[in-house]
């Protein structure tokens, strides 16, 4: 079986993880299928090899109990100019993975490859639901998700929902650590924002998001439509009660 409940993509491997890694590690807990598609290698990265980041993406993946990690081959830093054939593929990797939610990074953000990110899955996801559109896999029938959403790498904006991850916070922790050659610095690496302190700024932020919305740890997400509550009450114990 295939089929995966959540699908998050990423420019690079630890993208995911620092946006959603704690909300992918609840739902997997849960019993959903999730899974990560990284649409590079991020060959590029100052710091740590390919090969590297790929044994940390798995080490990663496993701490967060992902179903299934998809490595695509775009070029780091060449996002902005993405093929049909390479949009394809992403078509593809949709159509054979049939996720009810799809997430991406939020547009607005320093590096450019993650607002790039954003667009190239955006057009995926729309082409991916067009009958006639052929990706390189013809037996796949078109299809799209539910809905799209976008969470926050090195952003921060108000949060259109968050999801309370308090309990699976600690677990983002370890996957983020995963990433020693991204995140610790050494006598043989390149200072880098990563390397400066940047898991605690990621701490911090979940942390005002928890506290904004009266938890321990949440992670923030924006979306492009309303989300439909069908019962304001469900779920509420009683808090409503004199």
């Amino acid at each position: 079986m295939d089929r995966l409940d959540i699908l998050a993509f990423g420019a690079h491997p630890d993208d995911v993880e620092i946006g959603m890694g704690a909300t992918l590690a609840k739902y997997a807990s849960e019993g959903y299928r999730v899974g990560i598609c990284d649409l590079t290698k991020a060959e590029y990265s100052s710091n740590g090899t390919v090969e590297q980041r790929q044994e940390e993406a798995k080490a990663a993946g496993n701490i967060l109990n992902l179903t299934n990690r998809i490595q695509l081959t775009l070029s780091d830093r060449g996002l902005r100019n993405v093929t049909e054939d390479q949009l394809s593929d992403i078509v593809s990797v949709i159509r054979k993975y049939r996720p009810s939610i799809v997430f991406t990074p939020y547009h607005v953000d320093r590096h450019p490859d993650h607002g790039a990110c954003t667009d190239i899955v955006k057009e995926a996801v729309f082409n991916a639901g067009i009958k006639r559109y052929k990706c390189k896999d013809n037996k796949l029938d078109a299809f799209r998700p539910d809905d799209v959403f976008f969470y926050f790498i090195n952003g921060y904006e108000h949060p259109d929902f968050v999801v309370d991850v308090s309990q699976f916070f600690e677990t983002k922790m370890q996957a983020l650590q995963a990433y020693k050659s991204q995140f610790t610095k050494t006598s043989d690496s390149v200072e880098t924002p990563l390397t400066n302190g940047y898991i605690p700024v990621v701490e911090a932020r979940d942390r005002l998001f928890g506290k904004e919305a009266g938890v321990t740890y949440a992670e923030g997400f924006k979306t492009t439509k309303p989300i439909v509550i069908s019962n304001l009450l469900e779920g509420r114990n009683g808090i409503y009660e004199s």
